[in-house]
C-alpha cells in the first residue's frame, strides 16, 4: 500500500478539504467541517495522507520555538481506523519529522501532542525521554515543560505531575486507535475524557534521529 502525504499551509485549505476531513472522522471524534475550519486558523501546516485519491489521515501542526527551543506541536490529527493504520501514522509522522529537520537542522526538537487514548504513544515511543511515562517520575524541568506546553495548548487547568490538562470538551486531540497494545496506557488512568480532560504527552526527536528523515515520504 502506497501512502502519499501532501502538506500545505492551513490557510490554503478549502471547504472541500474540511468536508473530506469531517467525513473521515464522522464515526470517531465527529469533528465537523466548520470546527475543523476554525481549528485550522490555530495551526500553520496541514498534512494529508492519501491512498490513491482517498484521504486516510490528516494532521495540523506548527513548527515553532518555545522559549527558544525547537518544537513540533501537533494539534488535531486523525488516522483512519483501517488495518493499515500504522502505515498511515508512520507516513504522517515521517512528513512531520522531515519538516522539522528542514526547519531546525542539527537541533533537538520537542514533539508534543494532546492525547485521550494510548494510540499516539505508538509514535511518541520512538522518541527520547517521553513524558509522562509509567514508573518514571517527572523532574522539575519536565514539570516546567508541561506547564509551557499546557499554556501553548490553551489548557484551562493543568496538573504538572500527571500532565493531565482540561480543555473545552471539543476533544481537540491526536485521534488514533492503535492495533498494538501499549504498556504505557496507564498514563491515562484518572483522565476524565468526557469532562474535557486530556494528557499532554511529549518526547524529544534528537538531531541524529531526525537525520533519518532527509527525504519527504512522497
Amino acid at each position: 500500500m502506497a501512502i502519499d502525504v501532501l502538506t500545505k499551509d492551513c490557510a490554503g485549505l478549502g471547504d472541500a478539504d474540511f468536508v473530506e476531513m469531517a467525513d473521515l472522522v464522522a464515526t470517531s471524534v465527529g469533528w465537523e467541517a466548520g470546527m475543523l475550519s476554525k481549528e485550522a486558523e490555530e495551526w500553520v501546516l496541514a498534512s494529508q495522507a492519501y491512498e490513491k485519491d482517498k484521504l486516510r489521515g490528516f494532521m495540523f501542526t506548527t513548527l515553532e520555538r518555545i522559549g527558544g527551543t525547537p518544537a513540533l506541536v501537533i494539534g488535531v490529527a486523525s488516522v483512519a481506523r483501517l488495518k493499515q493504520r500504522s502505515s498511515i501514522l508512520k507516513a504522517l509522522m515521517h512528513e512531520s519529522y522531515h519538516k522539522a529537520l528542514m526547519a531546525f537542522p542539527d537541533e533537538d526538537v520537542i514533539v508534543a501532542s494532546r492525547i485521550v487514548e494510548p494510540g499516539p504513544l505508538e509514535t511518541l515511543a520512538e522518541l527520547s525521554d517521553v513524558r509522562p511515562w509509567p514508573d518514571e517520575r517527572v523532574n522539575g524541568e519536565e514539570r516546567a515543560w508541561g506547564r509551557r506546553l499546557s499554556k501553548r495548548f490553551g489548557a484551562v487547568s493543568f496538573d504538572d505531575r500527571t500532565m493531565v490538562a482540561k480543555g473545552d470538551c471539543e476533544r481537540l486531540v491526536f485521534d488514533h486507535t492503535s492495533l498494538k497494545k501499549c504498556q504505557a496506557a496507564t498514563i491515562l488512568d484518572g483522565c476524565d475524557v468526557d469532562g474535557g480532560e486530556y494528557v499532554i504527552a511529549w518526547g524529544w526527536a534528537m538531531a541524529e534521529f531526525l537525520e533519518e528523515f532527509q527525504k519527504p515520504v512522497s
